[in-house]
């Protein structure tokens, strides 16, 4: 590689999984950020997809940015996000900080942080449902469905109940 040139999420994501063994594939598709359309073109549940959002949460002397997945079946309650990790409320990240953080756009957000300020956190029900999990791979024209086993031992993130 080129110095100065940076690495994707893409390939970040794809080397993370190859040196764990993970059992996932890459779909490639028409770009859309809406879960319920992508769903149906990689042939999966809409509960299969695991959604990332960029949020901040704040007060308590709290200041945390967290990437937060769950199923895409379901709908964040950012106020109970906030307060189990010891804050007041939570908002979701602005698109600058979106790119910043994740090196993604909204919709492309794979399940995994690569960023040290980025907390991982995830809704115990991820884990529950369906032996693989379908996300978008740091672009809106790539998927994986990845193992949902395979996607906690490697991401390891911390469980927080805050899907409604």
């Amino acid at each position: 590689m080129p110095s100065g040139a940076t690495v994707s999420t893409f390939e970040k994501l794809t080397t993370l999984l190859d040196h764990h063994q993970a059992r996932y594939q890459v779909m490639e598709h028409d770009a859309t950020g809406k879960c319920d359309e992508v769903a149906a073109i990689r042939g999966t549940a809409l509960g299969q997809g695991a959604k990332a959002l960029v949020c901040h949460v704040k007060g308590n002397g709290v200041k945390q940015h967290v990437l937060a997945v769950l199923t895409a079946d379901k709908q964040a309650n950012l106020t109970q996000l906030a307060q189990a990790l010891g804050g007041t409320r939570a908002s979701l990240a602005s698109p600058t900080e979106v790119d910043n953080l994740t090196g993604c756009v909204f919709g492309a957000i794979p399940p995994f942080s690569f960023h040290p300020q980025l907390l991982l956190v995830a809704d115990p029900s991820l884990f529950s449902r369906y032996q693989e999990l379908a996300f978008n791979a740091g672009l809106l024209e790539k998927s994986m469905v990845l193992n949902t086993e395979d996607y906690r031992r490697i991401s390891a993130p911390r469980l927080v109940d805050f899907t409604r």
